[in-house]
């Protein structure tokens, strides 16, 4: 798996972390890769990292082989019906020693928390051997993959090195900078977050989430960029520059690139890309929907921008390259992360017809905007194989039908009128004197 650049000297820059990295014990075979240990987990407690979640044993005591780059290890009192909590963590690509990360579970807290004890520390170092073989559980991203590498041959091992690259995809733009502005936190080895974990501007739009119940602490409110879909314009605007930003979100979106840290390697939009990233993931795996409501906003952001498509073309190619990945994970969650039927994925329905509309009209002919399109055309492939979908804008409005009985009627299809938004239904700008 390529490890994710841009952050090897994170353990050089944060020495004092208490998250404990330590060397596994001296002379001991095959404990050359990166651990956790995540003590005292009460037996059949849902245990999770990454995209694989499972129910623990009573000799569970953690996981090893863990690859380079973000991980997410996230856990709840019960499969279901139960807070969940979780926390980041990062293992640097090259390491002269064997990483050990020490977790133990507090039954007041049902969390996971760090070790600090230094004395019980070195016992472990100590005693790592006792538990590598039979308490640690090999690092896998899914079920199908653990069960593929109890077998051999190419086949298991390309299955698996596709899911870790998967996985390297999907928090390709996570960084420690982003991590401490969502969750609030100054500890670089303490980024959590919980499924009751709420940004402000949602506390109010959840059901059954108060003020009370969605701060748990300060570190539960989460730093999400601010991105409002009500007012895309800038302040004073007025007229036509005031409906041209309701139209083009363009300037929106600038003005959130401008307030972000850059991303890696000082990308354009790299913290707008690694939110959705981690947004996402925590509907995923402990189901925030503070973070759903986040995703959603960025999309709506995004998908609805024309100018700077073209100054950005890369960028919103790797865009839409995401989110094909994302909608292939949705069925992780139980019962879909989305109902994808007409009605269940109008918003993003909705998005992606008029993103393509854009594109059209800004790259009518030869390979300008290749990147982009060539990506639209993959999701689009994928939902229209998948879910049915059609992003095209050719549908029949008006037409005879005829009925079992041979009789012919004339039928009128009023329900695509709210996406289509050509011709008498386009909007316009309009000069008021």
């Amino acid at each position: 798996m390529a490890p994710v650049t841009g952050h090897v000297s994170i353990l050089k820059r944060f020495p004092q972390a208490t998250c404990t990295l330590i060397a596994g014990p001296p002379g001991v075979q095959n404990m050359t890769t990166p651990a956790i240990l995540l003590l005292g987990l009460p037996p059949s407690t849902l245990c999770g990292i990454d995209l694989l979640s499972f129910t623990t044993s009573p000799r569970f005591q953690g996981i090893k082989g863990i690859p380079p780059g973000w991980h997410f290890v996230f856990t709840g009192a019960t499969a279901s019906l139960s807070v969940r909590h979780g926390f980041w963590f990062y293992i640097p690509p090259q390491s002269s020693h064997a990483q050990l990360i020490v977790r133990k579970w507090d039954a007041s807290r049902e969390e996971l928390v760090p070790e600090t004890d230094q004395a019980a520390l070195l016992r472990w170092r100590a005693n790592l051997a006792s538990v590598w073989k039979e308490g640690l559980t090999p690092y896998r991203q899914s079920a199908s993959s653990a069960a593929q590498s109890l077998g051999s041959g190419a086949g298991a091992e390309g299955s698996i090195v596709e899911e870790l690259e998967e996985w390297a995809d999907l928090t390709s733009h996570i960084t420690p900078s982003l991590l401490s502005r969502i969750t609030g936190s100054t500890d670089p080895f303490h980024w959590t977050l919980t499924s009751a974990s709420c940004a402000k501007q949602d506390r109010d739009e959840i059901p059954g989430l108060s003020a009370e119940e969605g701060v748990l602490d300060e570190e539960k409110e989460l730093g999400f960029l601010k991105v409002d879909l009500m007012r895309t314009w800038r302040e004073g605007a007025v007229g036509r520059e005031r409906t041209e930003g309701a139209i083009d979100k363009s300037w929106a979106l600038e003005e959130v690139v401008k307030k972000t840290v850059t991303g890696k390697s000082g990308e354009w939009g790299g913290d707008v890309v690694g939110e959705m990233q981690l947004c996402f993931l925590m509907v995923l795996t402990v189901a925030n929907y503070s973070c759903l409501e986040q995703w959603k906003r960025i999309l709506g952001l995004v998908f609805t921008c024309k100018r700077a498509v073209r100054e950005k073309v890369e960028w919103f190619a790797e865009v839409v390259a995401l989110l094909r990945r994302q909608m292939k994970r949705c069925d992780d969650v139980e019962g879909g992360l989305f109902d994808f039927s007409d009605e269940g994925g109008a918003l993003l329905k909705r998005l992606l017809k008029g993103f393509k509309r854009v594109l059209e009209e800004i790259f009518d002919q030869g390979d300008d905007g290749i990147e982009v399109k060539e990506e639209l055309e993959e999701l689009e492939a994928w939902l229209r194989t998948e879910y049915g979908w059609n992003l095209s804008d050719s549908y029949v409005r008006r037409g005879m039908l005829e009925l079992e009985d041979g009789e012919q009627v004339e039928m009128e299809m009023n329900d695509m009128e709210g996406e289509d938004e050509r011709g008498e239904y386009a909007p316009v700008v309009v000069e008021l004197d």
